[in-house]
């Protein structure tokens, strides 16, 4: 009969879903959480280019989303800029001219320079700071893991090459991402300075003065004002974030605590 062969087949497909569960749990062990069971048993379903989608979504999600808003920012700020430049009477410019004005230069890097700054001061405070309850700080009773001195996993095959070469190289390495934090922060302060210089002199120069140096720009209310306004708000959102987590969770979330844990609970 169609329907009991139909029936078996079903049968047959769930018994092996079953019994690839039970081999997985048993791997990965018996206390795995149901989320964690289900990732094995995805993982172990994709090679290729389906896997290298999987082991690095929140990536490719994240700057997926970077370039749609950036996309957007391109496409109404040139909008923008051309309506402004029509009530001054002046030429409107096409996509690649609007990229090379100060005005976008200096408002694409401000908030990259606020971005970068709040992720390397609040990973060099982080280090020495805790915050009791929060998913953001380090244990406080316990030893965490992110102290363990590399100088124990220099025979570590697996450990990376700066590690095990040690001396400077580890020096370097221990530091390394608050050094490229700061220093993208740096080249992003730079572009803000030069973008900004160029559109304050664009607008001196319709008003019929000289133009001022990058330097000069550096010193002026304007320049610290587009600095101040972004920081405040970048710092604001990662007090918030490591408050909320005391209190909140969201199940699933490397940004939370287990939804179970007591609200004293630091740094799970």
């Amino acid at each position: 009969m169609p329907n009991d062969s139909m029936e078996r087949a079903r049968l047959t497909v769930e018994r092996a879903r079953e019994l690839r569960r039970a081999d997985v749990e048993r791997r990965v062990g018996g206390s795995a959480t149901h989320a964690a069971v289900m990732r094995t048993m995805a993982l172990q379903g994709r090679t290729g280019f389906r896997r290298f989608l999987f082991e690095n979504g929140l990536v490719l999600a994240v700057f997926s989303l970077f370039l749609l808003a950036f996309g957007g920012q391109v496409v109404t700020g040139q909008r923008l800029y051309n309506a402004r430049q029509r009530d001054r009477v002046q030429p409107a410019v096409g996509l690649v001219g609007y990229l090379r004005t100060g005005t976008f230069v200096e408002a694409t890097a401000e908030n990259w320079e606020s971005e970068f700054l709040q992720m390397a001061v609040f990973v060099v405070l982080s280090v020495y700071l805790y915050q009791r309850g929060s998913a953001e700080s380090k244990t406080i009773e316990q030893p965490d893991p992110v102290d363990q001195p590399p100088d124990e996993a220099r025979d570590d095959p697996d450990a990376p090459g700066p590690v095990r070469r040690g001396g400077f190289a580890l020096l370097l390495y221990k530091h390394s991402l608050s050094l490229s934090l700061f220093g993208l922060f740096l080249l992003a302060f730079l572009l803000h300075a030069a973008g900004g210089a160029k559109a304050y002199n664009e607008q001196r120069e319709q008003h019929g003065a000289g133009p001022v140096s990058m330097l000069a720009y550096v010193a002026t209310s304007q320049f610290w004002f587009e600095s101040f306004q972004n920081w405040q708000s970048e710092f604001l959102s990662v007090g918030v974030l490591m408050l909320l987590s005391i209190w909140l969770r969201e199940q699933g979330s490397s940004q939370s605590k287990p939804v179970a844990s007591p609200h004293s609970a630091t740094g799970e």
